[in-house]
Formats: C-alpha cells, sequence, structure tokens
C-alpha cells in the first residue's frame, strides 16, 4: 500500500502502533481484530462528526479556525501528540475532544460495545487523529478539511 492510497484510518492505526492497539483490545475486552474495527469505527465516526461540525452554522467558524490552525503551523514532533498529550494540539485538539463523546455515543450504540469502555477508547484516539491531521496538514501544504480527511468533502 502506498502512501498516498492510505486511507485515513490506516494511518491512524499505522500511528496508533500495535502497543497501543493491544490496549484498546484489552480495553474492550476483545482481540486484535476487534480493536481494528473499533479504531476504524471511530475515526470514521469521529471524521463525519468533523465534517459535520465544519457544515454546521454554529460551529463552522471553530472548525475552519482549527483546520487552518493545523495547516499553517509547523507539526508537531512525530509521535509526541500519540503518547499522552495533547502537546501543541491547539484549537483542533479542542474540536476533537467536544467531537469525542458524540463519536463514542454513536460507535457504543452500533457495536452495543459499554459507552465508558468506547468513550476511553476514543479518547486514546483523540491524540493519536490529531498527529495524523497535522502530519497530513504539512505534507499537503495547505488545504481544507476534506483534503485533510480524505474523500475531498468540505
Amino acid at each position: 500500500m502506498s502512501e498516498s492510497s492510505d486511507s485515513f484510518q490506516d494511518e491512524v492505526l499505522a500511528e496508533l502502533g500495535e502497543d497501543r492497539l493491544a490496549e484498546i483490545a484489552t480495553l474492550a475486552g476483545t482481540d486484535t481484530a476487534g480493536a481494528r474495527a473499533l479504531v476504524d469505527g471511530s475515526v470514521t465516526e469521529l471524521s463525519g462528526e468533523l465534517r459535520q461540525a465544519a457544515a454546521e452554522p454554529a460551529s463552522a467558524d471553530e472548525v475552519k479556525a482549527a483546520v487552518d490552525e493545523v495547516t499553517s503551523e509547523e507539526p508537531p514532533l512525530q509521535g509526541v501528540a500519540s503518547f499522552g498529550g495533547l502537546a501543541a494540539g491547539g484549537l483542533m485538539a479542542g474540536v476533537l475532544a467536544k467531537l469525542a463523546k458524540p463519536a463514542a455515543t454513536a460507535v457504543a450504540k452500533r457495536t452495543g460495545l459499554p459507552p465508558a469502555t468506547v468513550d476511553r477508547a476514543v479518547g486514546l484516539l483523540v491524540p493519536v487523529i490529531l498527529s495524523v491531521l497535522t502530519r497530513r496538514a504539512a505534507a499537503k501544504k495547505g488545504g481544507g478539511l476534506g483534503d485533510l480527511l480524505g474523500g475531498g468533502k468540505r
């Protein structure tokens, strides 16, 4: 799989790494395949929540400002955001944190997993997603939300 064909979910899984994936598997009481499915569903749901927030008049300006910040600044050190902190996360970290709860609720309903478990898993994914968004923004030298998440929607 070439870098250009990597989906956003694939990049998040790669950034997450096997150790963190195993942590999510343990948290969810499943195996690695189940954890991958949980991560994939969570990333898909969080991406959808982010796109929806960008389309809502009440939150569009905040999402646009967060995307502008991510696409215009130097990326944080590789891996810093994936080890428990929202280092240099700025506005996008705040936006993702706000959207994490509704995304986790939707994933819990869809999967039947306990909401608290999915909430914790999504919480582990937020800094990883932030890291991937930041890296994608640096590689693309700008662009909108659709460019960062893939699929071209804004």
